[in-house]
């Protein structure tokens, strides 16, 4: 097994895979930037290093930095969690050339995927069902437009190298694509350093189903089912669930063979997860590829038992898979619930300060994975996202009832917080129906503000 593993993040994740490296027996080293001298995911390893200023190109994405403080601290390897250089393939490959294992998959798997035109054609290719579009990038507007009036409207203009909706544009008119073109290559060139864009047909509304990977060096490759993140807010995921509602075991059993097709297309190893839409007529479509740990893994985790960050770090160490197709099986039911810190009635403005207080909520089937303590300080520097409230039950209601309970236990003091239009979410007829798309919030959030703002407290909402 690896020995000294540096944490080349923050927050949660860093927090999380900190636990998984101390209960393999590996010597967890943390990174921190000058904003985070007192934050958790520093003050639970026995060593920590300081790598730059508090601006993440300073400090969490300044890969000369903590590739020195990984050879200074005496690390073999590197986890990279989510975000940051989690997809970065410079710095995939700058951690070989210094000796050091990249908890993750190849650099030129990272490059090959992370070019999402490039990874599209490479799914056409594999047999993988993609979604209409362009044949790799386009240069300008007017090919953009072009292609538009040749697949039909409403087209999505996407960049190559984006994600978290950035770079990302619809048009429902050639004038769209004239107008919406240059703004969304200069988006993607500012955000990810890369405007090159492609154009593909929106399949308006879909789902958003996910398939957890796990592949090893010697050519073994699993899924771990699925998750639905249909639930999204300016194509940020909300909420999550695992299994997807509604979906049939032929449709679930066909996706799933897909997405171990596509890994191995993909000469992949260690996690990732193949995303896909499914349009209103149950087909489905490839539409990218994450080359890292999800951050909605842990409710897989809960229906299938696979502890997936220990997977990756045995994967990196050499050790081949004991996990079969045949031996994954989804037991229940779970949802996993994003609380950021955000001023919801002020169109979600991030609302960093001081947690004065904080009560996590606990019982059978609830965890709750977070860096946050009281007295700590949320950064305005670095993403709001703040808590993962995850529930598991025998059955969705179950789990539900599980997330209503924890949602209405959990007390955050200082800031506020997404956490009660998730907690009114929990009782939206529709959501409990399962009937719901990517669409849904546009739906109903106002309804939901509403009921919010009416009830003046969390307790009194129902």
């Amino acid at each position: 097994m690896l020995k000294r593993v540096l944490v080349a993040n923050r927050g949660e994740i860093a927090v999380r895979i900190i636990r998984e490296c101390l209960d393999i027996g590996a010597e967890p080293v943390s990174v921190y930037s000058t904003t985070d001298s007192h934050s958790l995911h520093k003050m639970i390893v026995p060593k920590s290093l300081c790598v730059g200023g508090p601006k993440a190109s300073e400090s969490y994405l300044n890969i000369s930095n903590i590739i020195e403080a990984a050879k200074l601290s005496g690390c073999d390897s590197i986890h990279p969690g989510y975000g940051f250089l989690s997809e970065n393939s410079t710095f995939a490959e700058e951690c070989t050339k210094a000796g050091l294992k990249f908890i993750g998959p190849d650099a030129g798997v990272i490059k090959k995927m992370g070019n999402k035109s490039a990874a599209r054609e490479l799914m056409k290719s594999a047999g993988i069902p993609t979604v209409p579009g362009s044949d790799g990038p386009v240069n300008t507007a007017e090919e953009a437009a072009d292609i538009g009036d040749c697949i039909g409207y409403p087209v999505l203009i996407k960049a190559s190298a984006g994600g978290g909706g950035k770079g990302m544009r619809r048009a429902y008119s050639r004038d769209e694509v004239m107008k919406a073109f240059s703004e969304a290559s200069l988006e993607a060139e500012n955000n990810f350093g890369n405007g090159e864009m492609y154009v593909e047909k929106l399949i308006e509304n879909p789902r958003h189903i996910e398939f957890q990977i796990l592949a090893d060096k010697y050519g073994n490759t699993i899924h771990l089912g699925e998750r639905d993140c249909s639930i999204q807010r300016r194509n940020q995921k909300f909420l999550e669930e695992t299994p997807a509602w509604g979906l049939s075991k032929t449709l679930r059993n066909e996706m799933g063979k897909a997405a171990v097709k596509a890994a191995k297309a993909a000469d992949y190893e260690n996690a990732g997860t193949i995303e896909f839409v499914v349009d209103k007529n149950n087909n489905f479509y490839f539409i990218e590829m994450n080359t890292r740990l999800q951050v909605e893994h842990p409710i897989t985790e809960a229906v299938t038992g696979v502890n997936i960050v220990k997977e990756q770090l045995k994967i990196a160490s050499g050790i081949e898979l004991d996990i079969k197709q045949e031996d994954v099986v989804q037991n229940g039911h779970a949802l996993e619930c994003r609380i950021t810190a955000e001023k919801v009635f002020k169109n979600f403005m991030p609302n960093p300060g001081k947690i004065d207080f904080i009560h996590f909520p606990a019982g059978h089937g609830i965890r709750v994975d977070s860096a946050l303590y009281s007295g700590c300080e949320i950064s305005p520097y670095y993403d709001s996202m703040v808590a993962k409230i995850i529930t598991h039950g025998k059955t969705r209601l179950d789990a539900i009832r599980k997330m209503r309970r924890a949602l209405g236990e959990m007390v955050i003091q200082g800031v506020d917080t997404t956490l009660p239009v998730q907690y009114l979410l929990m009782y939206n007829h529709d959501f409990l129906r399962g009937q719901y798309d990517t669409g849904f919030v546009d739906k109903n959030l106002s309804s939901l503000l509403k009921i919010y703002k009416a009830a003046g407290s969390i307790n009194e909402s129902i």
